[in-house]
């Protein structure tokens, strides 16, 4: 089978750093979909495991996490899919990715591609509706039953993959969403996604924040920098607030800085269900399915900014060097093997 694949971890600029590659088909047993994949797309975590290393593979390591593609098989204990269903999910990073025509995938996190939806529309969203949806129902504990209508949530990097989402479920929820974006593509892009407001991520936030007359917000979702806004968000949280995190930290974070507020932090990391094969890791799967539905209801929308085909190194080195700027708008997607 075609695969895009690394031997070296190497700067994106390098040829090398992602080829070509012809790869054995695998074959699904136990829980396992054979899924013929159709589009891939691309998120910050596919450039860090990328990212420059002493390492070298001995056997060529296919990356790759959210996909869209069709059933072609299934394991013997198979019980939620069959051959012909469309499905979209965001991988497991212990096993081999989808930038391969064909992968295999558990069927516990996978979901049934929501039927309005391209496959290129649909890869968009996995790995970012997850995280997104994990970090505002599970860690920040938000009701998804309107039980937190009128509070506010600050929404930091809210023109990226996984605030984009994270706007349209916070407005589904019945918040106040407060989105930073500091060009006027990624503003636009955050109110086109629902965002009541948006702020620049400048070291004005806070003075920003307060002539909007929301000196404080009940909920903080930090999408990007978490060394860089630790302090900000300090000050920002109410009293017995709760924020999330999902980029890892470079120094100590001072969480003594949260005390006197008795603010709740928490992390999300979407493959932690995959990587622990945790008892609840089923929920990934339902949870996409809940999405599909959404999306077919019209309440959810495909994050899908930019469309590159086919896939192939030449197009995912160019994928990956977009997503390392740091300024791409929603998500960037690959899409056919030619």
């Amino acid at each position: 089978m075609k695969a895009v694949a690394l031997t070296h971890y190497l700067p994106i600029s390098d040829p090398e750093s992602l080829f070509d590659a012809r790869l054995p088909k695998p074959s699904p047993t136990g829980r396992d979909l054979l899924v013929r994949v159709e589009a891939v797309s691309v998120n910050p975590v596919d450039t860090k495991v990328r990212a420059p290393k002493d390492k070298v593979e001995d056997i060529p390591k296919v990356l790759g996490y959210d996909a869209a593609g069709v059933v072609e098989g299934v394991g013997e204990a198979v019980t939620r899919f069959q051959p012909g269903d469309a499905v979209y999910y965001a991988g497991d990073m212990t096993r081999p990715g989808s930038n391969a025509e064909f992968q295999l995938v558990d069927e516990r996190i996978a979901g049934h591609q929501p039927s309005t939806l391209s496959f290129a529309e649909a890869a968009a969203l996995p790995l970012t509706t997850i995280t997104a949806w994990e970090s505002l129902f599970t860690r920040l504990g938000i009701s998804r039953a309107g039980g937190n209508r009128g509070d506010s949530i600050l929404i930091i990097g809210g023109a990226g993959g996984v605030g984009s989402i994270a706007i349209q479920l916070a407005k589904l929820a019945g918040l106040v969403a407060i989105a930073t974006a500091s060009r006027p593509q990624s503003q636009a892009w955050a109110t086109q996604m629902g965002a009541d407001h948006t702020v620049d991520y400048s070291d004005a936030l806070i003075e920003e924040m307060a002539q909007l007359g929301h000196r404080e917000v009940d909920f903080i979702a930090n999408f990007n920098n978490t060394d860089a806004y630790w302090g900000v968000m300090a000050e920002l949280i109410r009293p017995e607030g709760k924020i999330v995190g999902i980029v890892g930290n470079r120094d100590p974070l001072d969480l003594n800085l949260l005390k006197n507020k008795s603010a709740t932090f928490a992390w999300e990391f979407m493959f932690t269900r995959s990587m622990y094969q945790t008892a609840d890791m089923a929920d990934q799967g339902h949870l996409l399915d809940e999405v599909a539905a959404l999306v077919d209801a019209g309440k959810l929308r495909t994050t899908l900014g930019q469309t590159l085909s086919p896939i192939n190194a030449a197009n995912l080195r160019q994928a990956h060097a977009q997503v390392e700027s740091g300024r791409t708008i929603g998500k960037l997607v690959l899409s056919g093997w030619g």
